[in-house]
């Protein structure tokens, strides 16, 4: 049986900071955050919306629902970005004909037009790290499990 010192020890052990998943996760996200950020500045885009504009290029029009699924995002959250971009001139956003709760987001000529700008980012970003595509594919992949996972814990908050 433990003494009581040695279950403290095995407790602080638990908690030291080189021991948590959380921070390599979160300290890599604002790291490379960071990195993209002067990709993104000349476009006039910030990292999340250029997530959000990710998603457009593959799924609009869409609603804002869809978006904020894929994003991770709550509306909240996403609606002043949406408008942002909406002002920047890159998307429209409508109510639906259908249902009116229902907000559909389509991208302008000058949105579609900026993908092709963009096209470049990721490959830079993997330059400057001097980090393989075969191990970026790897960690994508074991993140995308990881993610699942986090989605399906029980007591788990929404977006």
């Amino acid at each position: 049986m433990k003494s009581a010192t040695e279950h403290m020890a095995v407790k602080d052990d638990l908690l030291r900071l080189d021991r948590q998943l959380c921070f390599p996760l979160y300290a890599a996200s604002r790291l490379i955050t960071r990195l993209y950020q002067p990709m993104l500045e000349p476009l006039g885009l910030t990292y999340p919306q250029y997530i959000v504009m990710l998603i457009l290029w593959e799924d609009a029009p869409c609603s804002v629902s869809r978006v904020g699924e894929r994003a991770l995002l709550n509306s909240n959250t996403l609606t002043p970005l949406l408008k942002r971009l909406e002002h920047l001139g890159y998307v429209r956003r409508a109510r639906g004909t259908a249902d009116e709760r229902v907000v559909q987001i389509s991208l302008t000529a000058a949105g579609n037009a900026l993908k092709i700008d963009c096209a470049c980012v990721p490959e830079t970003l993997l330059a400057n790290v001097s980090y393989s595509p075969e191990k970026a594919i790897a960690l994508k992949e074991s993140l995308d499990e990881l993610i699942r996972k986090l989605q399906e814990a029980p007591g788990r908050n929404s977006t």
